[in-house]
């Protein structure tokens, strides 16, 4: 029965992204919904399903949370420009989970926002409102790739950590592309979401900061055990993972540079604001969440600084670029590679033979990490290896195929961001700094497809490509 859903998936989240009639919409969403149910029902034991029902008292709450759901669900029909804000604010919250032998942090909050702006896209549908899907740039390319993954269920070589990956993240947010690109462009919501997004930054900056001066983590066992060994405490704010926490972090300051540099903040809050937020990123040491920072600033410099901004920052890149390249050659000079790149290189390697192993399609959706510590010089070492780099896990995962159907994601993201730059300048640097954010840290830390604000940032683009262009003030013919 999984693989037949997983099929079932694959066909599904075509009629959701690509074609424009109704009655495929909602035929997509039925079968969307089946498939997530069976791929669900193989993740989760038998007894932890009667026990959800074992009490009136446990009856009772998932009644009052059906109630809730409806309730958010009506709210969302009638005001539908609301659904890409509350998307925003529960996208980063995971809930450390365990679904029969598998521990995972899912985004609880997020799924409950999904399942009731779901339930708000049938009643709009039903209602016959305009609902304007995905361009066929950006729609085609994300069914493809979400379609590749289903279908590698059937050739996985571990379904469980399959099935996981499609029913919490791949398939829920290709089902968030839909809904939030269908979503009406408000004037206000460019600016509801910048506000969010700095909003949740300060939030997890003000933890992060009151972590390191307390010496206390959430989430994280594992570090808290390196911390205990090293001479820095290194924090994780509400997340499992520093680089988590440090992705958070830039995008808030990207969004910051965006409106300080376009004028739109005043520079002297914006400069607060920014000094805030780096304070609360320092003490992560999260090197790819530093990485992305240097990167977009630079460009988002680079596009909306004047001359002098552009002079100031090209320095300060440069300067942190021959820095760290001069520490990486002095500490490789003393230290074996894997030491220097913090075990980096030997995952590369391990992700390199497994897609040598299927160069095609890849070990299927999920099974990087097994495949990998199959190798024989790594069978003592440990079970599982992920490799840290979204680029490599495609290719092991999905092969060849998969890294072409990538490569149509990023070609239908640049087209997208492109023509939402056009209509609005200032709102498309942002969504593109956004982007860039987390397309840079994926290149040497992993989650560029789990990460839900990626979908997020390309759906909203395509939102704004239904909306009409900015006026633009015109002149008298004699001036």
């Amino acid at each position: 029965m999984t693989a037949v859903a997983a099929v079932l998936a694959a066909v599904a989240v075509f009629l959701c992204l690509v074609p424009a009639r109704r009655s495929a919409l909602l035929f997509g969403l039925v079968l969307l919904a089946v498939a997530e149910g069976v791929l669900l029902h193989s993740l989760v034991p038998a007894h932890d399903l009667e026990r959800a029902v074992a009490s009136p008292a446990r009856i009772a709450a998932l009644v009052v949370g059906l109630g809730v759901v409806s309730g958010i669900a009506l709210v969302f029909a009638r005001y539908p420009a609301f659904v890409p804000v509350v998307i925003l604010a529960a996208a980063p919250f995971r809930v450390p989970v365990t679904l029969g032998s598998q521990d995972a942090f899912l985004l609880l909050p997020l799924y409950v926002v999904l399942a009731a702006a779901g339930l708000a896209l049938i009643l709009r549908a039903l209602r016959r409102e305009a609902l304007r899907p995905p361009p066929l740039v950006l729609g085609v390319p994300f069914a493809a790739y979400v379609a590749l993954a289903s279908v590698s269920y059937l050739w996985t070589l571990d379904r469980p950590a399959g099935a996981l990956e499609l029913v919490f993240f791949l398939l829920p947010f290709a089902f968030l592309v839909a809904v939030v690109a269908r979503a009406p462009l408000e004037p206000w919501l460019p600016k509801a979401l910048a506000v969010t997004m700095v909003t949740l930054g300060v939030l997890f900056a003000a933890v992060g900061l009151w972590q390191e001066r307390t010496h206390t983590l959430f989430f994280a066992p594992t570090l808290e055990v390196a911390n205990a060994y090293t001479t820095f405490f290194r924090v994780t704010s509400l997340f499992k993972d520093p680089s988590l926490y440090g992705r958070e972090v830039v995008l808030a300051i990207s969004v910051l540079l965006v409106v300080t540099l376009g004028r739109r903040l005043n520079p002297y809050l914006g400069a607060a604001g920014i000094a805030f937020l780096w304070l609360g990123l320092y003490p992560s040491y999260s090197q790819s969440s530093m990485i992305a920072l240097i990167v977009v600033a630079a460009g988002i410099a680079a596009v909306l600084g004047d001359r002098r901004d552009r002079i100031v920052l090209g320095a300060v890149v440069l300067t942190i670029g021959l820095v760290a390249a001069g520490l990486l050659a002095a500490r490789a000079r003393h230290s074996p590679l894997h030491t220097v790149t913090r075990g980096r290189s030997t995952l590369v390697t391990d992700s390199t033979r497994a897609f040598l192993k299927k160069p095609v399609a890849g070990v299927g959706i999920g099974a990087q990490p097994r495949a990998s510590a199959a190798e024989p010089a790594r069978k003592q070492s440990r079970a599982r290896a992920a490799s840290h780099t979204t680029i490599l896990t495609v290719a092991a995962e999905l092969g060849l195929l998969g890294l072409v159907a990538f490569a149509g994601v990023l070609a239908g993201a640049v087209a997208v961001l492109r023509i939402a730059w056009r209509g609005n300048r200032l709102v498309g640097v942002g969504l593109a700094a956004a982007f860039g954010v987390i397309l840079v840290q994926s290149f040497v830390y992993s989650g560029f497809f789990e990460d839900p604000l990626t979908w997020g940032v390309l759906a909203f683009s395509a939102a704004c490509l239904a909306a009409p262009p900015v006026a633009r003030p015109r002149t008298t013919p004699g001036r």
